[in-house]
């Protein structure tokens, strides 16, 4: 494990931060809200990848070509990163391409986040988000340890085989059907058995969907509401869209691929609810795993006929969610300014870098 002593001498010789990302996920969101504070930035692409930040080109400042995404954790690129005074935003590609053993162990650059945190995020781990939502009270949908229980409705979550950063996500309503369906995409080669086996059984929320962005750090006076969008996903979208005759007729498999975000917003009377939601979860996260959450988070939720609120899953690093940056009203109401996860990070990195505070926002 890096020690956070290391991470800190490294940013305490820091004199011009520049901000780095891995070209996936959210890197343009990230980009585009340093440049909006004046930062140097730097995308980190894989070959054949480089397009985009090629085409919006405003955004980038340079723009590396790497044989793999991996290979942002070689020695040679970490000496890069850190003799360019470098602060490494996180997102979901990143943790997926170097994974957590390496961002905890071997990656010796500043990252803005709790780089202990992010394993959390996945439902195999230990103090994973089912156990931080339970410390801080937040209700989630229930669980199915052993398939031949199931007896209402319910979600299977779990790793796609060829591809990292997506879970295959089918719906089951009784133990028959989920051996059926787990039988067919294993043979259809979507699934491993393996995976299968470690696989969260949840019962089917149902109700709206919205994800809750929120921010915090050490540094932040309170927790930001960042705003909310909604998940565009393949090809389950377009399916629910025909109506139920034509669904009857159409033989398919459903996949719940993101592809897009849509832009949401939620009743006034609500807010108060969202509010204390990403209040306790900052609280219990910071209790499990301390120094906390340093930086953004969402709280994928549905809300239920009753109002309530159930969270189905959890994002503990830049969301991809860059509709919010110009839709959101909620940061205007704080700031007087639409901002979305980009520019609240790079404003947080510098207020720090101003107040001699580096070492607060970075493991």
């Amino acid at each position: 494990m890096i020690k956070h002593s290391e991470i800190k001498k490294i940013v305490g010789n820091y004199t011009d931060v520049r901000i780095g990302v891995l070209g996936s996920h959210s890197a343009l969101e990230v980009m585009d809200g340093a440049k909006e504070e004046n930062f140097q930035t730097a995308v980190f692409c894989q070959k054949g990848r480089e397009g985009p930040y090629q085409r919006f080109g405003r955004i980038a400042d340079e723009i590396v070509v790497l044989n793999k995404f991996k290979d942002l954790a070689s020695a040679k690129v970490q000496k890069q990163l850190r003799d360019s005074d470098t602060i490494v935003v996180p997102h979901r590609s990143l943790t997926v391409y170097l994974g957590y053993k390496a961002l905890e162990n071997s990656f010796k650059v500043p990252i803005f986040g709790n780089r202990k945190l992010f394993q959390a995020e996945e439902r195999t781990a230990k103090r994973n988000q089912y156990y931080l939502l339970e410390k801080a009270r937040i209700k989630y949908p229930k669980l199915f340890k052993d398939p031949k229980s199931i007896n209402k409705p319910c979600i299977v979550k779990v790793q796609e085989k060829n591809r990292p950063l997506e879970r295959a996500f089918f719906t089951v309503s009784s133990y028959k059907d989920y051996k059926e369906k787990a039988e067919a995409k294993i043979k259809q080669g979507l699934i491993a058995r393996k995976d299968l086996e470690k696989a969260s059984i949840e019962e089917l929320a149902i109700g709206t969907y919205m994800n809750f962005n929120f921010f915090h750090t050490p540094i932040s006076d309170h927790v930001d509401f960042i705003g909310i969008e909604r998940r565009l996903q393949t090809n389950v979208h377009d399916y629910n869209a025909l109506p139920a005759r034509q669904q009857l007729d159409i033989d398919i498999d459903l996949q719940n691929i993101e592809v897009g975000h849509t832009p949401a917003s939620i009743r006034e009377s609500l807010l108060e609810k969202v509010f204390k939601m990403g209040d306790k979860f900052v609280a219990a996260v910071k209790k499990e795993y301390a120094p906390g959450i340093i930086g953004p988070f969402s709280l994928q939720s549905v809300i239920t006929k009753d109002l309530e609120l159930v969270v189905y899953d959890v994002s503990l690093r830049v969301p991809g969610n860059p509709i919010v940056a110009t839709t959101s009203p909620y940061t205007k109401y704080q700031y007087g300014q639409t901002f979305g996860v980009g520019r609240r990070i790079a404003m947080e990195i510098r207020r720090a870098e101003e107040e001699g505070r580096l070492d607060e926002i970075v493991t």
